[in-house]
This record gives C-alpha cells, structure tokens and sequence, in this order.
C-alpha cells in the first residue's frame, strides 16, 4: 500500500471556510457590471438570472466561487456584462441577505425587488396580512363536522 503524502482528503478541503461571519465592505456596481437576481439553478456552474435592467441572462460562476460560495435561487449576485454577449455574464459576488437589504436601502436595487430571505426571514412590512395562512372555525362549524 502506498503512503499518504497529501495532507487530508475531502473532509479537510470541506471544513475550510473563509470567515463567512466577518463583516464586509458592501461592494457596490461598476461600469460593465449589473445586479441580478438569480431565478434558477442549471447545474454544471451556471444559473439563470434576471438582471436589473429587465434581462434574464444565463450567468457563469466564477471558479474562485465554484464550489466555495453557494448560490441558491432568489439570491442577489453581482454579474459582469460580457462585450460579445448580451444575453451571457459572469458571477462576480454573491451579496449576504443584510447586505442586500442595504443595497436596496440604498436605492441601488429597485423597491420591486423581492428579496429572499431564506428560512430565518421573517413578513417584509408591506406583508404584514400575508401571514393569515390558517382557517379559523368557528363553534357551531365544528359541530357539524
């Protein structure tokens, strides 16, 4: 049997994660650079998402990102605009939920943007009888049951 060499297998590359909790500076967009919000995932390193200005472009993931930074649908990314191709781009950076609420505090993602908060978000303001999802009976309806 040959000796190990390497220093660890799967397990190790999995357990390195880069300070996800450490605060970051909000990157805002450049020229050549668009917000998008991811509607779905294709597999193979792409997703498909509608960017800001009204286009849905099919979206590569960075291979610095691939595999490190996990995107998920409703997710607000930064995308590079590619020169030759309208309807492809790039993603750069994929923003937190607070860094996205900020960014639409800002005014840099329009107010009909829905951001998706994932499971431990709560009822935006404007949502606040959304949550009247059950059916209440009343004495005599259950009687009749």
């Amino acid at each position: 049997m040959p000796k190990n060499k390497g220093k660890g297998g799967k397990n190790r590359k999995r357990g390195k994660n880069e300070a996800d909790d450490e605060k970051r500076e909000l990157i805002f967009k450049e020229d050549g650079q668009e917000y998008a919000q991811v509607l779905r995932m294709l597999g193979n390193g792409r997703c498909e998402a509608m960017c800001i200005d009204g286009t849905k472009r099919l979206c590569h993931i960075r291979g610095k990102m691939h595999k490190k930074v996990w995107i998920a649908a409703g997710d607000i990314v930064l995308v590079g605009l590619r020169d030759y191709q309208d309807d492809k781009a790039d993603v750069i950076l994929k923003y937190m939920p607070d860094e996205a609420r900020l960014l639409k505090a800002y005014g840099e993602l329009p107010e009909s943007t829905r951001l998706n908060e994932g499971i431990g978000g709560g009822l935006d303001e404007e949502d606040e009888g959304a949550g009247d999802d059950y059916i209440e009976f009343e004495d005599e309806d259950i009687d009749k049951i």
